[in-house]
């Protein structure tokens, strides 16, 4: 565990932190992470000297709070408008620089959580609230505490926070957050082998359908598509734009294709390829046909007519096997003919020489 809260939890490369600009006209927005990666930002009155990580005591609602530099300067106006975040008298500010005995006690303060996490879940079951509490945050100054829980319907807590409130001597905020939220103040370890998105950073959760999933040829097991919140996984909408680009040269087959083997259906897509394979129902072979090939196809059909085969209009007219063979028939002639004729001269040479040596008679 870093002095952070968290190891690479929500990081921002500040790209612009070695341009040097005018201090008078710098900036004066600060922001500050907090615990698992919660980040809030937060004016520099004083024009205080910070650098990216500095521990600051920061301003509450009731009381302070202690929390770390995460960016300063232009960035910090630009993710202000990107959050849609006015830069008015709401805005907190900044009192001073932490020093060791604020740490200290913080510290100490922090302690307190792991505790009170577990007390409260079991308040919970006493209660028979049906929500889950993940995460408590401890407010630096030991007043407040914030309580994250999830829950799939509206939860009645009044009865909670009062003996919440009596037990533990501080000030209650329950704050509901989403699962994919919740996953991300956890943290893990993906699929792929790298940190979760949304615990190292993605901020904004967008829904994803299971549309998602048919469009890129994926299959609908929920075990394989389902990320560590129990949702769909976020990275399903991250190729999706370019996967409905491909798909508009991709046919749509809404019933299977008739030649005269018989009706082909459709098996697989490569989108990015531009390949469809058909296979006939009593076939275990896939034939692979171009967007061109298809459409052509389609075209016939919608016309009454069908090819022969998948890859070609017409069968190819078979030649019988005796033309095929003819040449090899003629020189089998050819050269039998010439063999008898050659035997036949052998046998009359061999005659004419009994005859011319047979010895005369003598009479």
């Amino acid at each position: 565990m870093c002095l952070t809260g968290g190891c690479n939890k929500m990081n921002v490369f500040d790209w612009l932190s070695n341009m040097e600009m005018p201090r008078e006209d710098r900036f004066d927005v600060i922001e500050v992470r907090f615990k698992n990666g919660r980040k809030d930002y937060f004016r520099n009155p004083d024009k205080l000297t910070l650098v990216t990580g500095d521990a600051v005591v920061v301003e509450a609602q009731t009381g302070h709070h202690i929390g770390y530099v995460s960016l300063q300067g232009e960035l910090v106006r630009l993710q202000m408008q990107k959050k849609k975040i006015a830069n008015d008298s709401d805005i907190k500010k900044i009192y001073r620089l932490a020093h060791t005995k604020d740490l200290e006690k913080f510290e100490e303060v922090k302690k307190r959580e792991l505790p009170t996490l577990y007390r409260t879940r079991e308040i919970i079951r006493d209660l028979k609230l049906q929500m889950k509490l993940s995460d408590i945050e401890y407010q630096a100054d030991n007043t407040k505490a914030t309580f994250y829980y999830s829950a799939e319907d509206r939860v009645d807590f009044r009865e909670l926070i009062r003996i919440l409130a009596g037990e533990f001597k501080i000030r209650v905020e329950m704050r509901q957050i989403s699962l994919r939220q919740e996953a991300g103040r956890l943290g893990g370890i993906g699929v792929c082998g790298r940190e979760l998105c949304c615990s190292t950073w993605l901020s904004d959760f967008k829904n994803v359908a299971t549309s998602a999933a048919r469009y890129q040829n994926l299959s609908l097991n929920p075990s394989k598509l389902s990320g560590q919140c129990g949702r769909l996984k976020c990275c399903l909408n991250y190729e999706l734009e370019t996967y409905m680009d491909a798909l508009r040269d991709i046919p749509k087959i809404e019933a299977p294709l008739l030649t005269e083997q018989g009706e082909a259906r459709l098996q697989k897509t490569d989108i990015f390829r531009k390949i469809m394979w058909f296979g006939y129902r009593e076939d275990n072979t896939w034939y692979p046909l171009n967007v061109d090939r298809v459409n052509q196809i389609l075209e016939m059909n919608k016309a009454g007519k069908k090819p022969a085969t998948l890859q070609a209009d017409e069968l190819e007219a078979k030649i019988p096997v005796a033309t095929l063979n003819s040449d090899l028939a003629q020189l089998d002639k050819k050269f039998s003919s010439k063999n008898k004729k050659k035997k036949k001269k052998k046998r009359n040479r061999g005659n004419r020489d009994y005859r011319n040596n047979q010895p005369r008679r003598q009479g």
